[in-house]
């Protein structure tokens, strides 16, 4: 008995087992192609993706004209089309219906649809849909002709492969989808703005981005809000399909009594909700610590006193039947409303970006990012095909109906005849074939007059039949017009566009006001400060300069590493042993006599060691260097980071640390000093200015197990080499003649200066 495990990738024909790599990457592409195609991003000719294609599809040919069960079309839409899960096909119907979520909702919904706070819908055994009337621009034309259709998953049923909008709705909702290795995220627009620029495009085949755009500004999204993205902004998005637009909250001051006041929120912006708001303002007056700490930072405390001194509470007032209502009330009357909803906007989503990327399904059935006068021009020429198919869509049944007629007008001339030829004949067939052989009778036209019931026959109108023929052949005539001509055609596509506009399009909601971002200006009084960094990377600050700094107390085992003069309204860079440089507001930092706070939680930094803090005239230069013996030149403002995440400044290689920076006040040298005593001198002009940072150059060669202790600048006059002897502090000074020995080029080992000398500093 064999009891091997078959080999499950080993082919019949014998050959090689085939590698599991392969035979999962190919598994993979053909679910990657699935999402991409079948599930996530939406057609750029009716912007839906295939289960709203469905959903829409099996709705109308339902043909409930009012409300019916979901559970009904959610079952409808499995057992013919859409072979998935039952929730995401409800998931599916019910954004098709959200107000809020669609900006023209191709479905009404009756009973629990959701709301924008993330509420999920009821079940869908008690929720209730029927098609909108925007859902008439979607399917009124599906029986003439102008989409293809296809087999379902079992070949039971057919479906169509796209719908025949009559607007580019993949703008006017806009779509969001996440497949293998795409995403989507494109905003809804104004039906008239869309319209209006779609018939430009349609119009003029080599129409400018300008030109569009000074017909459709910008998005215009379900719940309104303010667009503040300056026009520039916008026009890279547009131009590019991808982008960043900035959203803004819409306000109002309520006016109470006695001088009272309160601010109503009355739009939000995009995919932002009361209750996130209202989360993100509990967050800011009540603040957790960070992952990893034990309390909160100074940032978060300093925010927390600011909510608490300008907000008194905030509520959400929306209901079901009223406009969204966010309430916030003041702490004093006396407050500034801009300031305090400034502040707000800066720390929650009243004020939030919108990122934009136009990712669609072409024509070609690619995906591909496109620009919005691109996707204008492509839905346009899809469109003017569709037009097309329905015009001979009703050519074919004008001719064919005029065919009819001109039988019948034939018959009507000799009706006596034919009673008797058709009472005379075997049967139907007999008939038929004697007409068409007496008279000249079609085929179609022979059948159809025998087909005709004897009393019908006999009452057929010959002006009637005339008038319809007229009719019939002037219809024929401007519809192979039409075909015949490429501009009658797009001509009449413009047309539409233009009465559907007219007839389905609203104002616009979201206002576009180009504006600055939200700022927080602190009012903060210069005076004289000193901040004080103890060697295990504690801050504080004092008031005023000249402090007696043996008067300072540190914990246990901690002691002075530096002390700073500065201003309160200077910023402080701190420079970590990683290379990393963060920004400070020295306002901002500990005061009192306590112990300060480490500066670690005051950015958002791990454990890592500050060496050095600094501030001052920004264009101050500073000779960077690192224990490895690396450098370079750059100046003060090089470091300024403008994030709490902080600033990747100087690069140093693993086990090597970044060392306090040396001002270059002055000198035509460098002098750097290794750990084993070898001095060596060289000149400025040999180390790189780098404002971007980076490595550095080579200041000393080190060799393994040797650090750099210091550098500085040096004016080869003097310089003071400090360090231990034995158990004492000495001090080494070095004149010209004796500096001239350690003269050399940059990246030199250097020459021994004391060998007793353990020394860790330089000093010009």
């Amino acid at each position: 008995m064999d009891t091997r495990t078959p080999d499950l990738f080993t082919p019949e024909n014998g050959d090689d087992a085939a590698p599991i790599e392969s035979y999962a990457s190919q598994a993979y592409l053909g679910y990657a192609v699935s999402t991409v195609k079948s599930r996530a991003l939406p057609e750029i000719a009716d912007g839906l993706k295939p289960v709203q294609r469905r959903i829409l599809y099996a709705m109308g040919d339902a043909g409930t004209a009012g409300f019916a069960k979901c559970a009904r079309y959610v079952g409808e839409v499995l057992g013919k089309y859409h072979p998935h899960g039952d929730s995401s096909t409800y998931e599916a119907l019910v954004h098709l219906a959200q107000p809020f979520s669609m900006r023209y909702p191709l479905i009404d919904g009756q009973g629990n649809f959701g709301s924008r706070d993330g509420d999920s819908a009821a079940a869908y055994r008690y929720t209730e849909a029927r098609l909108s009337r925007y859902a008439e621009l979607m399917l009124a034309e599906i029986g003439e002709g102008t989409v293809d259709f296809a087999k379902n998953y079992d070949g039971k049923f057919e479906e169509p492969v796209l719908l025949p909008a009559r607007l580019p709705f993949g703008l006017l909702n806009g779509s969001f989808g996440i497949p293998v290795g795409f995403s989507t995220r494109i905003p809804s627009h104004n039906l008239k703005e869309v319209a209006a620029a779609a018939a430009h495009v349609i119009r003029h085949a080599r129409a400018k981005l300008d030109n569009v755009l000074e017909i459709l500004p910008g998005p215009d999204f379900p719940g309104g809000a303010q667009l503040i993205s300056p026009a520039e902004e916008i026009r890279q998005a547009y131009e590019s399909g991808r982008g960043s637009i900035a959203l803004r909250a819409r306000w109002s001051v309520e006016p109470l009594a006695r001088g009272q006041w309160r601010i109503v929120v009355s739009e939000l912006p995009h995919g932002v909700s009361c209750r996130q708001v209202l989360e993100e303002i509990e967050a800011l007056a009540n603040p957790r610590p960070s992952t990893g700490k034990k309390e909160v930072n100074q940032e978060q405390k300093r925010l927390k006193q600011f909510v608490l001194d300008q907000v008194e509470t905030v509520r959400d007032e929306s209901d079901r039947k009223s406009k969204l209502r966010l309430v916030i009330e003041p702490r004093s009357s006396r407050q500034n409303a801009a300031e305090t909803m400034a502040a707000l906007m800066v720390h929650t989503s009243l004020e939030t970006r919108y990122a934009v990327n136009m990712t669609w399904l072409g024509l070609d059935g690619l995906p591909e990012t496109k620009g919005i006068v691109d996707i204008l021009r492509e839905w346009g020429e899809w469109r003017v095909n569709t037009v097309r198919r329905r015009t001979q869509h009703r050519l074919d049944k004008c001719e064919a109906r005029l065919h009819i007629v001109l039988g019948r007008l034939l018959a009507f001339v000799r009706i006596d005849e034919i009673i008797k030829l058709i009472r005379g004949a075997e049967d139907q067939g007999d008939a038929k074939a004697k007409m068409q052989a007496k008279w000249k009778f079609t085929e179609r036209q022979a059948e159809d007059i025998v087909n005709i019931r004897l009393g019908q026959l006999t009452r057929l109108d010959g002006v009637k039949l005339n008038d319809e023929r007229k009719s019939l052949e002037a219809d024929r005539k401007g519809l192979k017009e039409i075909l015949g001509d490429d501009k009658a055609l797009r001509k009449l596509v413009v047309k539409e566009l233009d009465e559907d506009a007219k007839k389905y399009g609203d104002v616009r909601r979201t206002l576009i006001k180009p504006a600055e971002r939200a700022q927080v200006e602190h009012t903060v009084v210069e005076e004289p400060l000193t901040v004080i960094l103890s060697q295990k990377g504690w801050i504080r600050a004092r008031t005023g300069h000249n402090l007696e700094l043996a008067t300072l107390t540190f914990k246990d085992g901690d002691g002075l590493l530096q002390a700073l003069e500065c201003r309160t309204t200077d910023p402080v860079i701190a420079l970590a042993a990683s290379g990393k440089s963060y920004t400070l507001d020295a306002a901002a930092l500990p005061t009192g006599r306590g112990d300060g706070a480490p500066v670690n939680t005051l950015v958002n930094s791990s454990s890592d060691d500050i060496v050095w803090i600094g501030c001052g005239d920004p264009q101050r230069q500073l000779l960077m260097n690192s224990s490895a013996g690396l450098g370079f030149v750059c100046k003060l403002g090089d470091l300024v980071s403008k994030t709490r995440q902080g600033k990747d400044f100087m690069s140093v290689g693993e086990g090597a640390r970044a060392q306090a920076p040396a001002p270059l006040a002055g000198g035509k040298f460098v002098a750097v000093l290794s750990s084993d005593a070898r001095l060596l001198l060289f000149a400025l002009d040999e180390v790189p200015v780098r404002a971007n940072g980076g490595v550095g150059v080579q200041l000393i060669a080190l060799p393994t197990g040797i650090t750099l202790a210091s550098a500085a600048p040096s004016d080869g006059k003097s310089l003071a080499v400090s360090g231990m002897r034995r158990k004492n502090r000495a001090t080494l000074t070095l004149n010209a003649q004796q500096l001239g020995a350690h003269l050399g080029r940059r990246a030199q080992r250097g020459k021994l200066c004391d060998a007793s000398l353990r020394p860790d500093r330089i000093d010009p």
